[in-house]
């Protein structure tokens, strides 16, 4: 496993400020991270709607190779697993992922590359289902940047994952912003207004309160912009 990186390590000056960047900061500090010669694995977490997925691709467009982004979206309980546990109102639940898929794949990314190519799954919205087998992680990919909401969760077997964290960014965003997000987003994908204002304020935003315990486990904090 990783040792996940102190301040020191980090070098947070008076430019980055106390633990917290832009976003231009954090490509600085990953651009730092990738040149030390072993595979770093770079994790961004935040409340839903915060821009984890946006800014995880952001990143990896900025980056020459692109790295591989791992959603820990697509861990996902299939949706007839979840109709079947009651759990479809909870959707985005800690209790509606494969949290031990998800853990293990972390393990074997933080792990020695070898010769093999690790896949991994992502998540379709179009179908709301995870799709097996999706992403390639290849041997010489030196960097992989993992997003999800749950990384930094002090509960097993979550808490296994940040240990294996050579960095782990908190995203951080206008809680208006993010709700009118997540309500478009859930629109945009077949639900009514009011289906979406429904869901976002019994489910995602329980959840937004969950992760939110979770921030002081970070190693810097990312001020997302509207």
């Amino acid at each position: 496993m990783h040792r996940p990186l102190s301040t020191d390590d980090l070098q947070l000056d008076a430019a980055h400020g106390s633990g917290c960047l832009t976003q231009a900061g954090l490509l600085e500090l990953v651009v730092e991270l990738r040149s030390t010669g072993r595979r770093r694995l770079i994790g961004l977490t935040g409340p839903p709607g915060s821009g984890k997925s946006h800014l995880a691709v952001h990143l990896a467009r900025s980056l020459n190779p692109a790295p591989p982004v791992v959603p820990m979206d697509g861990f996902h309980l299939a949706q007839a697993v979840i109709n079947a546990k009651g759990l479809a109102n909870r959707k985005g639940a800690p209790e509606t992922f494969d949290a031990w898929g998800f853990v293990n794949l972390v393990d074997r990314l933080a792990g020695p590359a070898g010769d093999a190519v690790v896949m991994a799954p992502k998540f379709d919205r179009s179908i709301e289902e995870p799709i097996a087998g999706a992403i390639p992680v290849v041997p010489g990919d030196g960097l992989v940047i993992v997003e999800g909401n749950y990384l930094l969760l002090d509960e097993s077997p979550w808490e296994r994952i940040r240990p294996a964290l050579d960095l782990c960014a908190y995203l951080e965003l206008d809680d208006e912003i993010r709700m009118c997000r997540l309500i478009d987003r859930h629109v945009r994908y077949g639900r009514t207004r009011p289906e979406a204002e429904c869901f976002v304020r019994d489910s995602d935003e329980r959840n937004a309160q969950l992760i939110k315990t979770t921030r002081e486990r970070a190693d810097v904090v990312v001020r997302m912009e509207a």
